[in-house]
């Protein structure tokens, strides 16, 4: 038994570069082909619902209002306010069907793989999306200088605590929360398909590759997937709600009176 698991190939575990997928032409690869075809299933979505209201809503258009409904009523307004928030219903909407399309994509049979599990998409949107509009916002709000002094210097503070503040401020707000913002649902998206990817690959294994004393085993593999994919589908709708959250949070911020 011992030779005979010895001749069997080693189990090589899935790392970075299984995130890192070959181009299907030029210099375009699946995850620019999904970030693409999530903007043409979200039109298409709306566009077909829009097409089709009615009065007594059938059964498509209550699922299209309650995804409509979500972001704006639960996300929007709560954190935006009751006055404010009807201008960013559009964005707000956008961004977390967007996400959320992105991330469901790494539990679809065939596409397999959540684009948000690229660094570059998440960050994108936020440094380049969603921080412009929050600065936008609040100086149309207070103006360029009112601005950067409603972020900075909280009203209160003792003059010398400002040496102090100022910098602090600075760095969580325009440099920090952009990143971090990026990085929650990157991370989790990175993880969980990760670990789908450990489990599936080792069922695979163990049932094709090992001895036949652990192919048994492979069962628990398996269940193990079925599992993570009922969890990882619920983290990818969590994680969606918390960017668009998070950045209507930002914007309101930027549209308060107090700090």
């Amino acid at each position: 038994m011992d030779a005979q698991v010895l001749a069997q190939e080693d189990f090589v575990p899935p790392g970075v570069g299984d995130f890192f997928l070959p181009p299907i032409f030029g210099g375009v690869d699946k995850a620019m082909v999904l970030l693409v075809l999530s903007v043409l299933i979200i039109s298409v979505f709306f566009v077909v619902a829009a097409r089709r209201m009615q009065v007594v809503p059938s059964r498509f258009q209550f699922i299209a209002e309650s995804i409509y409904n979500f972001p704006r009523n639960s996300i929007a307004r709560e954190q935006m306010g009751s006055e404010n928030f009807r201008p960013f219903i559009p964005f707000i909407v956008a961004l977390f069907t967007f996400i959320l399309v992105n991330n469901l994509f790494g539990i679809i049979p065939i596409i397999q793989f959540p684009t948000m599990s690229h660094i570059a998409f998440p960050l994108a949107i936020s440094v380049l999306i969603v921080y412009p509009m929050w600065n936008i916002v609040g100086i149309r709000k207070h103006g360029f200088v009112g601005h950067f002094k409603h972020q900075l210097m909280p009203p209160g503070a003792p003059t010398l605590v400002y040496f102090l503040l100022v910098p602090i401020e600075l760095f969580i707000k325009f440099f920090m929360n952009p990143l971090t913002l990026a990085i929650r649902v990157f991370a989790a998206m990175f993880a969980g398909h990760l670990l789908l990817l450990v489990f599936t690959l080792g069922g695979e294994y163990l049932l094709l590759e090992a001895a036949p004393a652990l192919k048994p085993v492979s069962i628990v593999s398996w269940a193990a997937v079925i599992a993570l994919t009922f969890l990882e589908a619920l983290i990818q709708v969590i994680q969606a709600y918390i960017f668009a959250l998070l950045a209507a949070s930002y914007i309101g911020q930027a549209m308060a009176e107090d700090h």
